[in-house]
């Protein structure tokens, strides 16, 4: 398999080449007159091109299939049905990118029966270029790697490996079972329980492992499974669609797609099914930039009151963490006095039912119809959030999250959302085992129509709560 800038190249360069030639056939006026002959594409009219005409519509057509297919011009272990299929989602796109140029009377547009031939052509001759600029190197059908911080781990896990392995990843500072730093493996040798496994590179290089060697499956070999580079391994198989397994002893620390007979099982690193994860993602920006439009009017009012208030910043934010233990910004309208949590104190356990000091006047009208939540619909727009899924936490709450819940980073395999199965069922961070049942009930359960559901409880829900928060503010200003 080629990589780095000579794939990208031959990506690139055969994207162009095959552009061009797609054109030049489908607007040859002998080509055209043949396809003609079609019932329904006898319908379009005999519009061939020549000369300057013809070189700028070719160079249209290469420029939008060009831009289409940079998301493919990185080399990635990708199977040979997902190549394909990618490169053909990719081709339509662009053709009706091409299309949609042409309804705006774009002089050099693609004639009708120019861009459905140029389709029909390139829908065939770019899979085939993309699945041959990706051939597997020589050597088995299974290309198995081995993932871990730990020499004792890396080798118990090859023993009950079952089909040939290509080598180990590892850091070079490892842990051993005991937690305790092995130095001697620091040295620049081998391990003497990895003597026959060949070292491919430290966990830096893993990204660069997986595509150098076409690697198929990586099997996670942590002595320690809640650590941050357990994660970043899962994170890195999912980025470049390599299946990843473990060892059922730690099988609690993930989501898998069951148990069988086998010590290792397979990590269900995506649950969705693939239709509903394109419908989730149209959703979402459809959804939150809706959102953004008409409560634009609201957005300005709100964040003059916060600034009015006190003269302090409008917006609060706060690291939060993402899917498999990423972290992202998320905002909220300040609803507290500034740098609340070093200026004010919290309220005891006896005082929760009380109002907190830190609040603002505006804050408690904010919390109250959940409008302080706004401005993470433009974290859904960018794609750090959904609207539905697991409520994200900061960081060291989801450290303490673990204590009542040891499953906890299982919520992890999914975008964190605006609203979950868990919000619309009262459940939250002070109980997080009952939190984690609905969080995982859902990402067992999500389809696209279920999410439909919950945006639905949960607009009635914040409906509810601000009619009761007004009515509430009404009767008591009378």
């Amino acid at each position: 398999m080629r990589t780095g800038w000579q794939y990208r190249l031959a990506a690139g360069g055969g994207a162009i080449v095959l552009t061009t030639l797609a054109v030049l056939i489908a607007a040859n006026g002998t080509v055209q007159s043949i396809v003609r002959l079609v019932p329904v594409l006898g319908r379009l009219p005999l519009e061939p091109s020549t000369g300057r005409l013809l070189f700028l519509e070719t160079a249209t057509a290469v420029a939008v299939m060009f831009v289409t297919f940079i998301p493919l011009f990185k080399s990635r272990p990708r199977r040979l049905l997902d190549t394909a299929t990618l490169s053909q989602q990719r081709v339509l796109l662009a053709m009706v990118a091409l299309a949609a140029i042409g309804y705006f009377d774009y002089t050099f547009a693609l004639p009708r029966l120019t861009l459905v031939l140029t389709t029909a052509i390139l829908l065939v001759a770019m899979p085939g270029w993309f699945m041959l600029i990706r051939t597997r190197p020589s050597g088995s059908a299974d290309r198995v790697l081995i993932v871990g911080d730990d020499p004792e781990t890396i080798a118990e896990i090859h023993e009950v490996t079952d089909v040939p392995v290509l080598g180990y990843v590892s850091p070079p500072i490892t842990y051993t079972s005991r937690g305790i730093l092995d130095i001697e493996a620091t040295d620049g040798g081998t391990p003497e329980a990895l003597s026959h496994l060949t070292n491919l590179g430290g966990l830096s290089r893993l990204d660069e492992v997986l595509v150098q060697y076409d690697i198929d499956t990586a099997v996670l070999a942590f002595s320690h499974p809640d650590r941050a580079e357990f994660f970043g391994a899962l994170d890195s198989c999912y980025e470049h669609g390599v299946t990843a397994k473990v060892h059922r002893d730690h099988a609690d620390a993930v989501l898998t797609t069951g148990f069988g007979e086998d010590e290792l099982v397979d990590i269900d690193l995506e649950p969705w099914d693939p239709v509903d994860h394109v419908l989730k993602r149209a959703f979402d920006i459809a959804f939150a930039g809706v959102a953004l439009l008409i409560l634009s009017p609201v957005i300005l009012v709100i964040a003059f009151a916060v600034k009015l208030e006190d003269g302090g910043s409008v917006l609060y934010r706060q690291e939060r963490t993402a899917s498999f233990g990423d972290t992202f910004t998320v905002a909220k309208f300040r609803s507290m006095i500034e740098n609340a949590e070093e200026n004010g104190a919290k309220l005891s356990e006896e005082d929760r039912g009380g109002v907190d000091p830190r609040v603002t006047r505006v804050g408690r009208v904010i919390r109250a119809t959940h409008l302080d939540e706004i401005p993470q619909l433009w974290s859904i727009l960018v794609g750090d959030m959904s609207v539905v899924g697991p409520r994200p936490e900061r960081p060291e709450l989801d450290w303490k999250m673990e204590d009542g819940a040891s499953k906890w980073r299982s919520r992890w395999f999914v975008k964190p959302g605006l609203t979950g199965l868990a919000q619309i069922q009262g459940a939250t961070g002070h109980d997080p085992e009952k939190k984690l049942r609905y969080d995982v009930e859902y990402i067992r359960r999500q389809n696209f129509w279920f999410d439909v559901k919950i945006v639905i409880r949960q607009v009635y829900m914040v409906v509810q709560d601000a009619v009761v928060a007004l009515g509430g503010d009404s009767r008591h200003d009378e």
